[in-house]
C-alpha cells in the first residue's frame, strides 16, 4: 500500500470553509445605496407627476439625505478596497458583463445628480440660504430650469441602483445563496420600503403620510412574497442550494433572519401602519425605525450567510 500525503491550504485564513472576504463595509453600502435609490425614485417619480406642492417631503426634503447616504456608502466601499489608490481604474473602461462596472458607472451618474437635485430645492427648504456667489445662483437657475430632465434620468438610474445592490451579489455563481435572480427585485423592494419610511418620518402632511403608508404596505407585501419565493426556489434546486436555504430554516441564521428581518422589520411595521390608517395613534418613529432596522439586517445577514454557503463537492 502506498501512502499519499495531501497538503491543502483550504483551512488557511480567508479560504474555504471560512470565507469572509466581504465584511460590514459591503453590507452597509448595500443598505445606504438601497435607501438612496428609494428616496430618489419617489422624488423623481412624483415630481414628474407634478406633485411637488402636495408631496414636499418626498420631492424636496427627504431626498436631501440621498447624497449623504451615497457619500457614506462610497466611503465604506473605499474602506473595503485593498488597493485604494487604484479605484480610478474602474472608470477607464466599461464592461457590460461586469456588475462592478455597472455599479461604478451608476454611482458616477446618481451621486452628482442627487447633489444637484438637492441643491435645486435648498432655498425652498431653507428660505434663508445664501449661495454667496452669483455664479452659484446662475447654476441653481440652470438646474431648476432642467429639473424635469434630471427627474427622468434619476427615475431610471434610481431603479438601476436599487436592483444593482442585489445583482452585485447574485452575479457570484460560487455562492449558492446569492446565485438567484430574486435578490435584485428583493433589494429594490427593500430600498423602496426604506425610502417610503424615511419620507413618512419627514412629512407633516396627512395626505402624504397616508399615501406613503399605503405604498409601504404594498411594498412590504411584495418583499414577503419575494422572500417566500427565494426559499422556495432554493429548496427546489440542487443540494448546495438546499444547504444554503437550510442556513435560514433551522441553521444559525434562522432566528436573526425571521425575527429581525421578517417579523420585526416587515410584519410588525406593516401591522402598525395598517392600524394607523384605520385611525389608531401610532408614533411614526416606531414603524420607521423597525423598517430601517429590518433593511440593514437583511443586507448584513444575506452578505454573511452568502459567504457561509459554498460548493464543496
Amino acid at each position: 500500500m502506498e501512502e499519499e500525503i495531501i497538503i491543502s491550504g483550504r483551512m488557511n485564513y480567508k479560504v474555504d470553509p471560512g470565507l469572509h472576504i466581504w465584511g460590514w463595509e459591503i453590507a452597509f453600502y448595500l443598505f445606504v445605496g438601497g435607501l438612496a435609490a428609494g428616496l430618489l425614485f419617489f422624488a423623481s417619480y412624483y415630481y414628474l407627476q407634478g406633485k411637488e406642492k402636495e408631496f414636499p417631503a418626498a420631492i424636496k426634503w427627504a431626498p436631501m439625505l440621498a447624497p449623504v447616504m451615497l457619500a457614506l456608502g462610497l466611503g465604506a466601499l473605499f474602506l473595503d478596497l485593498h488597493h485604494k489608490l487604484y479605484f480610478w481604474r474602474l472608470y477607464t473602461n466599461i464592461r457590460l458583463t461586469s456588475p462592478m462596472s455597472w455599479g461604478a458607472w451608476t454611482l458616477m451618474v446618481v451621486t452628482p445628480l442627487s447633489i444637484l437635485w438637492s441643491a435645486s430645492w435648498v432655498r425652498e427648504v431653507f428660505p434663508n440660504w445664501d449661495w454667496k456667489f452669483k455664479f452659484l445662483y446662475d447654476l441653481e437657475a440652470f438646474f431648476i430650469k432642467y429639473r424635469k430632465v434630471m427627474a427622468w434620468i434619476m427615475v431610471f438610474y434610481s431603479v438601476i441602483l436599487g436592483i444593482y445592490t442585489g445583482i452585485l451579489l447574485s452575479a457570484f455563481n460560487a455562492r449558492p445563496l446569492w446565485n438567484t435572480s430574486i435578490l435584485g427585485p428583493l433589494f429594490l423592494a427593500s430600498g423602496l420600503s426604506a425610502g417610503a419610511a424615511v419620507i413618512i418620518s419627514f412629512t407633516k402632511n396627512e395626505l402624504e403620510r397616508k399615501l406613503f403608508s399605503k405604498i409601504d404596505l404594498v411594498i412590504i407585501g411584495i418583499e414577503l412574497f419575494l422572500v417566500i419565493h427565494l426559499f422556495m426556489g432554493l429548496m427546489a434546486s440542487t443540494a448546495v442550494q438546499i444547504e444554503a436555504a437550510e442556513l435560514f430554516l433551522g441553521g444559525k441564521y434562522t432566528l436573526p433572519f425571521w425575527i429581525f428581518v421578517v417579523f420585526l422589520g416587515m410584519i410588525v411595521p406593516a401591522i402598525l401602519e395598517f392600524l394607523e390608517l384605520r385611525g389608531q395613534k401610532i408614533p411614526v418613529i416606531i414603524p420607521v425605525a423597525l423598517i430601517l432596522m429590518g433593511n440593514i439586517m437583511l443586507r448584513f445577514i444575506i452578505v454573511y450567510a452568502g459567504q457561509a454557503s459554498r460548493y464543496l463537492y
